[in-house]
């Protein structure tokens, strides 16, 4: 009898006992949010994933997981990806990727043919170039406009160049030709370019491909001429973004004091970090975060940084690991850990395709993290604010003012799989924190907290299936991405965080000046 009764309880009803009933065995903890002071900024669409131009016969370790996701080949008409796209209102896509610079444009007189990819062992990335057709761009672009894309495309850097005889690097200044034929078709189309990006992984030792410093920098500005002459309303204009690569301190600081100011507005660079799931690991790419801001600060204080490509684990991701809800510890830290680092974007690879994507390749059906970044993409606004606690790194803990709502969004990961954690918000509003500190406060408002607990089917982290609040997320019967509520809960209580779960927290009534 008691298990008919049981049975009657709706998930929620099962998950809010559950929640309650976490309090007796967990481990109390302070956060403290600094809400008088922002320190950081991010931009409007700090969320973005990007395109790739992998075909399907793209494969590493015995598997093709590409299939027919790549920007040539993918269906456009796809009702599940359209519906992904246009829940986040203004998501930013970058068109990129490894085979970006042997890509050419069919249109104009600047080539004579137009190549198809194809394996070939002595290309770059073991394929031939390839070719962008101009009614594959309209298809593009028709599908970007009806769902309120900003978009960013990377360019072809080494058109016009020829590898040296001896190494990986390439020679000779860049053609914009057939970039300029690309841009002036677009412009002619109406198509909305928010940001162009020059090459993809040539900057320092690169990849497959590497360029000088200084030589890339003279491309750069040939490209900002470019679109300064094609673009003549500074409203409208597309940013110029680069070097789209891994960050060497050398050879980014001299290519800002090559480039000069005012050429670039966007600093790309990409991070490939996915490691054990330690949370020493995770933190040791911070290092890289507070090396390119420095950079930034003392040599291009007019651009900001972008994490222009990252999905954790290269070449595709990893197949048991990368579609799944563990990937989440990975990514949702980083969100966290590149806004305080004064990041504007951070772009996921990929949107869909690989094992890395947002998006299952074959089906279209949303991995875990897509419902992690639309949450941060709803409830996180773009004012920084410092957030500490002095317990486990286990639990990671970031705060930004809300969007679009009065108060706080907090994100809360607990890494641990054992320890839940009772956590009480403290509010720090000291303005001068170097001064003998004030005594905190913990925050207990009158209003209701929202909040959003996201937890992997059946406790298993590698399950590609995510619970809000109890509630398996699936998409409705005409394909859309279902409603996302919160729990409302009393805000004289901890927020209970449990065991390998991620939690995102509203505090409408939490007094931060900086968030008025």
């Amino acid at each position: 009898m008691a298990t008919v009764k049981l049975r009657s309880f709706s998930a929620l009803s099962i998950f809010l006992l559950s929640y309650f009933l976490c309090f007796a065995a967990a481990e109390d903890v302070r956060v403290t949010v600094r809400g008088v002071t922002s320190v950081a900024k991010t931009d409007d669409t700090f969320i973005c994933a990007t395109l790739d131009w992998w075909p399907s016969t793209k494969c590493d370790y015995g598997q093709c997981p590409w299939g027919q996701a790549g920007i040539l080949n993918l269906d456009l008409n796809n009702k599940i990806l359209a519906n992904a796209i246009r829940a986040f209102g203004n998501l930013r896509i970058r068109i990129g990727g490894s085979l970006q610079d042997q890509v050419v444009y069919q249109v104009g007189h600047a080539v004579k043919k137009f190549p198809h990819f194809k394996r070939n062992d002595t290309g770059l990335f073991g394929f031939t170039r390839g070719s962008l057709p101009m009614h594959r761009w309209n298809q593009l672009n028709k599908l970007f406009n009806q769902t309120g894309v900003k978009l960013t495309f990377g360019l072809n850097a080494l058109f016009g160049k020829h590898k040296s005889s001896d190494s990986d690097l390439w020679l000779g200044n860049w053609n914009p030709k057939n970039a300029r034929d690309l841009m002036e078709y677009t412009i002619f189309q109406g198509h909305k370019i928010d940001s162009y990006e020059l090459g993809n992984e040539l900057c320092a030792s690169g990849v497959s491909a590497r360029l000088d410093a200084v030589q890339y920098s003279k491309d750069i500005i040939v490209l900002k001429k470019l679109v300064d002459k094609l673009y003549p309303d500074p409203k409208t204009r597309p940013a110029v973004l680069g070097p789209a690569g891994f960050y060497d301190q050398q050879w980014f600081n001299t290519f800002f004091e090559a480039t000069g100011p005012n050429v670039i507005q966007g600093v790309t660079h990409h991070i490939y970090n996915l490691g054990p799931g330690d949370p020493y690991f995770l933190d040791q790419v911070a290092q890289t975060y507070r090396d390119l801001s420095v950079s930034i600060n003392e040599f291009a204080p007019w651009a900001g940084p972008w994490v222009g490509e990252s999905g954790g684990a290269f070449n595709s991701g990893g197949k048991d690991v990368s579609h799944t809800f563990a990937n989440g510890f990975w990514y949702l830290d980083q969100l966290g850990m590149t806004s305080t680092f004064n990041h504007k974007v951070f772009c996921r690879q990929a949107l869909i395709g690989g094992n890395y994507g947002l998006l299952n390749t074959t089906s279209f059906i949303p991995n875990p993290d897509y419902y992690g970044a639309l949450l941060w993409h709803r409830l996180m606004g773009k004012e920084v604010l410092v957030t500490t606690h002095d317990t486990t790194p286990y639990l990671r803990a970031y705060s930004h003012c809300s969007r679009n709502k009065p108060g706080i969004s907090l994100l809360l990961i607990n890494m641990s799989n054992q320890t839940t954690f009772s956590v009480t918000v403290e509010n720090d509003d000291n303005l001068y924190p170097s001064s003998r500190k004030l005594k905190n406060y913990i925050y207990g408002g009158t209003e209701k907290r929202e909040e959003y607990h996201l937890t992997p089917k059946d406790g298993n982290i590698q399950s590609d299936v995510v619970l809000l609040n109890g509630t398996p997320l699936k998409l409705t019967s005409s394909l859309d991405i279902p409603e996302m509520k919160p729990i409302y809960v009393d805000s004289s209580s901890p927020i209970t965080i449990a065991p390998d779960s991620f939690v995102y927290v509203t505090i409408k009534d939490f007094k931060a000046p900086a968030c008025a």
